[in-house]
């Protein structure tokens, strides 16, 4: 009995995985969101990069909207969560500037990268599809951490503080969006 409710557990992984990949760029898409409104007035010169960012997310979102489709799932009972949890973050990241704005970026994409990282591991040789969905876009959630960090003085008080507010509430995200 225990084996084959593994099983199925392994066999329904990768969908699930998928669901909260999919909310998760939502998140992204609504960080951003929010970034970008409070950029164009307090950092003006982050806009274009952060509409940059935004695109890609919603790529994402296509990608794994695309697979829960060809599987006949659903999305993740926890999506418009992330997007108001995210709105909620890119408009109070916002508010405190550039630095915080980078900072956000940093730290979310930091566990977003162990993550898919995680998820690569678990999936390979199980569900092929998930692996490929979840390899289309690591490089530039990558980008996205690399070019931000740029922007950030990691000994500065708004990088120490934020980066593990941030950190722990994303990866609170994802653990409450693989149990839901």
């Amino acid at each position: 009995m225990e084996l084959v409710e593994e099983r199925v557990s392994i066999t329904d992984l990768g969908s699930r995985i998928l669901k909260v990949n999919h909310a998760g760029e939502f998140g992204a898409i609504s960080i951003y969101t929010g970034q970008i409104a409070m950029a164009r007035l307090l950092a003006p010169e982050l806009v274009a990069e952060l509409i940059e960012f935004r695109s890609h997310e919603r790529r994402h979102r296509e990608i794994f909207g695309a697979e829960l489709a060809t599987c006949g799932r659903r999305r993740c009972r926890g999506y418009w969560l992330c997007g108001l949890g995210g709105l909620t973050l890119g408009l109070m990241t916002g508010v405190l500037g550039k630095a915080a704005i980078s900072a956000t970026t940093v730290a979310v994409e930091s566990v977003v990268l162990r993550h898919l990282e995680h998820q690569l591991v678990l999936l390979r040789g199980v569900d092929a599809a998930a692996v490929d969905a979840i390899n289309a876009i690591a490089e530039e959630e990558r980008a996205h951490h690399d070019q931000a960090a740029t922007h950030v003085d990691q000994r500065g008080v708004l990088y120490r503080v934020l980066r593990p507010i941030v950190s722990c509430a994303t990866q609170t995200v994802i653990w409450l969006g693989m149990k839901l």
